[in-house]
């Protein structure tokens, strides 16, 4: 895994290293209420009706339109907000499926490194290849129209928590080897770690009832 872009076939995804983008708006205060309103629609919506056609269609909307329409709607959006929490559920299901592979290296050395009950409220069997972390991603988002939401995101923060502590491990393994390459992962450590407590003080936010 590098964090050098790389080609995809259409749709057009981005590369899992690639956690933000910013889009320019005319209006950002009519790009926020947007934002705000369509998230908020589509999760009371499916919630008060749980159709599993729906669902899936929701889940797998990344996998068939990329990335950008999703980005457009709620990239912008603050950390702390419904559609921020969406944004970033959404962009760690397309780091999961663009990189399955280093997706479980990362999350197997974080398992083994960290002294806490993350990876099991994340969810993921022991050990957890790929195939079993695309399922764990794609099981957190059904848990947002068809569960508990609160715990859909705290088990993406567990889940995110896992990964930082596989990247801070793996940083510092190339570190006198290859600067460049743990810098990479430095970064997506720190990333991860901001992710996982924004996804924390949602689900906080969400079970006061105060996720707006």
């Amino acid at each position: 895994m590098t964090d050098d872009s790389r080609g995809f076939h259409k749709p057009v995804k981005r590369p899992a290293e690639t956690f933000d983008r910013l889009f320019a708006a005319e209006d950002p205060a009519e790009v926020s209420r947007v934002a705000h309103s369509t998230a908020h629609a589509l999760v009371a919506r499916v919630r008060a009706e749980p159709d599993d056609a729906v669902v899936d269609r929701l889940i797998a909307f990344t996998g068939e339109h990329g990335i950008d329409d999703v980005a457009e709607l709620w990239s912008r959006s603050p950390a702390k907000s419904l559609p921020g929490a969406l944004w970033r559920l959404y962009l760690l299901q397309l780091m999961i499926h663009d990189d399955p592979q280093s997706a479980a290296l990362l999350y197997e050395r974080g398992r083994h490194a960290l002294d806490s009950v993350d990876s099991v409220v994340a969810g993921a069997p022991a050990p957890a290849g790929p195939a079993e972390l695309v399922v764990l991603i794609n099981t957190i988002l059904r848990g947002l129209f068809q569960g508990d939401f609160a715990v859909a995101l705290e088990r993406a923060a567990a889940f995110c928590r896992v990964e930082a502590a596989g990247s801070t491990h793996l940083a510092d393994d190339y570190e006198s080897t290859e600067p460049e390459r743990s810098s990479g992962f430095t970064t997506r450590a720190l990333r991860l770690s901001t992710y996982a407590g924004d996804l924390a003080a949602c689900a906080a936010l969400w079970r006061r009832e105060s996720l707006n």
